[in-house]
């Protein structure tokens, strides 16, 4: 009978271990679009043998647990190349829309500067006609509107990369508070021997995504728990409590990133804070200044000419633009000093025919106006300094985007469910479990046999 009943135990257990592995297979299939999950494998071990009589028999199988497959070391790479697409991105996309303002086109700064010098030619040829001069006002007016909508236009982009800066690091916070949630999760389960597959799985998500966001670096703090900060330090999480990351407002008038009351704006070099931050801080005043050069250097060189010649009325040139102090806002606020066509100083001997002081401000488009270049010419390495920045920065992106697919390749390969081999498994632990089901069945005839036995 003791057999019979061993039998039957040997079986009940084969029962419920192949139960468990079509839990776990089913919960392979219904997870194969769950962004983050890591399949499972059900880990099944041989029951410890006994003794019968002089004969070491087994005892069946033992579920040992559920094992989730995962790569922790190609975790951590995919959170650092994240990172790295997260602050090209963001500088690529800023980039790229301060591209469109320099492309060339009817209206924009270059068009206009080559228009203004058209007009002063074609008014050579009748200095004292007045449509001709008023067009050439025009054209000035024209080439200062494009200074200005442009110098607007860079000062909005860098205003709402500022608020960029202020929401993702919102987000960050709330990202580290789910984190250490989630910390003190795994740890409770891993410190019982649990398997804490689901909850590591969502970590680990929500570290990708804040990796996106800024510098990460994952430190084990052992028994299921980490520890998280910015590559140079600060801390974000510990255990199971999110450091939250301050924003206010600097001097220069834009946000910047505090923990406590250390200032960590300039200590971030990843994700897509680094990105905006860079642009924010770097590329977008450097293009600022450079506009304010050129266009301080314009206002000076043609006002100084205009000051050298007289108007139809026989009166000595004022300004031409409205001055302003050296690089000093000058694109921001770049006008035109005079409306009437009449004060246009063409002439350069008071006589009303005369052209020749067309020719000097004519001259000023050969002139060494703005760090020893001529406009064009430091307009042109404006717009390629633009376009070069674009396009480094591109080709960084692209290669990380290529190293990224790689190493989420690899992730799937490991990690990631295949519906072939979960079919393959769910067929294998169901025969399993019908093998179970009719030993079961059969020991219990067997057994119902031996216990009537006595009543014949």
């Amino acid at each position: 009978m003791s057999s019979l009943f061993a039998s039957m135990s040997i079986a009940v257990r084969a029962l419920l271990a192949q139960q468990g592995a079509l839990a776990t297979t089913s919960n392979n299939v219904a997870n194969i679009n769950t962004p983050g999950y890591s399949r499972q494998r059900p880990i099944m071990m041989e029951s410890e043998p006994t003794w019968e009589g002089s004969f070491l028999m087994g005892s069946g199988v033992t579920l040992k647990g559920i094992e989730s497959l995962r790569d922790n070391v190609l975790e951590l790479r995919l959170d650092e190349e994240t990172q790295r697409q997260g602050q090209l991105g963001a500088f690529v996309n800023a980039m790229q829309q301060v591209q469109t303002m320099f492309s060339g086109n009817d209206g924009e700064i270059g068009d206009t500067i080559s228009k203004f010098f058209t007009s002063l030619n074609q008014l050579s040829a009748d200095p004292a006609n007045i449509p001709i001069r008023q067009s050439v006002l025009q054209a000035a007016a024209n080439m200062a509107t494009a200074f200005r909508r442009t110098s607007a236009n860079v000062s909005a982009l860098r205003n709402n990369l500022d608020l960029g800066v202020v929401q993702a690091v919102s987000e960050v916070n709330r990202l580290t508070g789910q984190i250490a949630q989630l910390n003190s999760e795994v740890a409770s389960l891993e410190r019982i021997g649990e398997d804490a597959g689901a909850f590591l799985d969502q970590r680990n998500l929500l570290i990708r995504n804040l990796s996106s966001l800024i510098d990460v670096s994952v430190i084990d703090n052992g028994q299921g728990s980490i520890s998280l900060t910015t590559n140079q330090g600060t801390f974000l999480v510990s255990d199971n409590k999110a450091f939250t990351l301050g924003t206010h407002l600097g001097t220069d008038g834009m946000t910047h990133i505090y923990d406590g009351d250390t200032d960590i704006t300039s200590t971030i070099k990843g994700g897509q804070i680094a990105g905006l931050v860079q642009t924010r801080d770097t590329s977008l005043p450097a293009l600022l200044g450079n506009l304010d050069t050129l266009a301080s250097g314009l206002i000076s060189a043609l006002n100084t000419a205009h000051r050298q010649g007289f108007d139809v009325n026989g009166d000595p040139g004022g300004d031409l633009f409205t001055p302003t102090a050296l690089g000093a806002s000058a694109a921001s606020t770049f006008q035109v000093q005079i409306s009437d066509p009449s004060l246009l100083a063409a002439s350069s001997d008071g006589s009303p025919g005369s052209n020749g002081n067309l020719a000097v401000l004519s001259a000023v488009a050969d002139q060494a106006i703005a760090d020893g270049h001529t406009a064009n010419d430091f307009y042109a390495r404006i717009v390629f300094q633009v376009g070069s920045d674009v396009a480094n920065a591109s080709s960084e992106a692209d290669a990380s985007t290529l190293i990224l697919t790689q190493l989420q390749n690899q992730r799937a390969a490991v990690s990631s469910v295949s519906l072939d081999e979960e079919a393959t498994n769910l067929i294998r632990y169901q025969r399993a479990y019908e093998a179970s089901a009719r030993v079961i069945s059969t020991i219990s005839e067997l057994t119902s046999i031996a216990i009537n036995l006595g009543r014949y």
